[in-house]
């Protein structure tokens, strides 16, 4: 099998050669991946790790975004992000929230709104055909993201507020992140003639013991732009991938009426998360991405305690209906060792690394 064909069959539940993976790391944790593998860039890690999957995207075109003395850069709706530091590395946080004092929606006329018409979709094809073994991928985590999203260019208290207010601003902001989104990946998959494969959006419905909103609020302001979301992705033969984080069991059932095909990150420490009560209930009408925990199992764990939950999965899903991966990012401070048994037990490992000194992990023997 090639990456495309591994990850399809999976998807439809018709066995593997091997289980699909898809990774997530910090810069730190890439960082530390590619000097133990000897590589200088991302692509080739990707190759080392045996990551079935690669992204496309059309080229911005429009306004320059900018970069600023302080070292913070502008984002596409004019928010600004800088590199806050957590110890043992950074994230990028907003530090600029164009539209946190705006408190009528005709004080949002004086401000440049992102276009589908600001990008380039003449190389989409290209891209699809030079990774035409792969599963090919539009859009990420931040496609759609209503509320993350709305959040950097607003803040999180008050978009939280804006929900439970129904307030106008923000029921406007959504609808204008919805049309951009969802005009750029139609262009991008019109471009594309059939090549993608998934569409990918995202949204964290849940936090680590219950839903972040009501499900009523789900269903009024949410669940019908993700409906057409998904309607579009299979209108032009991809499936509809979701990064949802945290505990949100209590929508998954409306998620699968409303089209999704895949559940993305899966975060089992999350409450009413398990991974074998979710394939249990689920598993025939929707498939996973992730589950291997970032916050417990990856980082804390044994070598030991990580192959166990890699052969829990493989277990499970030996007919398909997992990529397997990280539950979010790897975060930095996780060994080194643990990651690559994750990757080598699950069977993807490509290459060993240039200076390796000592055998790695049982779970390399695995490889296709």
């Amino acid at each position: 099998m090639n990456h495309k064909t591994r990850v399809l069959n999976t998807l439809d539940h018709r066995g593997y050669d091997r289980i699909p993976v898809k990774h997530h790391g910090t810069p730190e944790v890439d960082q530390l991946l590619m000097d133990h593998f000897g590589v200088s860039d991302y692509l080739a890690l990707s190759e080392c790790l045996g990551d079935d999957f690669r992204g496309v995207t059309p080229v911005w075109t429009g306004p320059a975004l900018r970069h600023f003395p302080d070292g913070s850069w502008e984002g596409f709706w004019g928010e600004r992000y800088t590199n806050v530091s957590f110890g043992h590395g950074t994230y990028p946080e907003a530090v600029y929230l164009p539209f946190a004092e705006v408190e009528d929606v005709t004080q949002l006329d004086k401000f440049r709104m992102p276009s589908a018409d600001d990008f380039d979709y003449s190389t989409v094809k290209a891209q699809c055909e030079r990774w035409a073994d792969y599963a090919v991928v539009i859009g990420n985590a931040g496609t759609l993201d209503f509320m993350n999203g709305i959040a950097r260019c607003r803040g999180v208290e008050k978009v939280l507020f804006d929900i439970a207010e129904r307030n106008p601003v923000f029921l406007t902001l959504m609808d204008q992140r919805f049309q951009f989104f969802y005009e750029m990946t139609e262009r991008a998959l019109q471009a594309a003639e059939g090549l993608i494969d998934v569409v990918h959006v995202g949204e964290d419905f849940g936090c680590q013991r219950g839903l972040l909103i009501s499900p009523r609020a789900f269903e009024a302001l949410f669940a019908p732009k993700f409906e057409a979301m998904f309607a579009l992705a299979h209108r032009y033969g991809a499936r509809a991938m979701m990064h949802c984080c945290g505990s949100v069991r209590q929508l998954i059932p409306r998620f699968i009426e409303l089209g999704l095909d895949v559940l993305d990150v899966v975060q089992v420490s999350a409450a009413g998360m398990a991974i074998r009560e979710l394939h249990t209930e689920y598993g025939h009408d929707l498939a996973f991405a992730g589950s291997i925990c970032v916050q417990s199992t990856l980082p804390f764990g044994t070598v030991d305690d990580v192959r166990h939950e890699v052969d829990l999965r493989l277990e499970l899903f030996k007919e398909g209906g997992l990529i397997l991966g990280p539950t979010h990012q790897i975060q930095a401070g996780t060994p080194l060792e643990n990651i690559l048994e994750m990757y080598g037990r699950a069977g993807s490992l490509r290459a060993q690394p240039a200076n390796e000194k000592t055998p790695l992990s049982r779970g390399l023997s695995r490889q296709i």
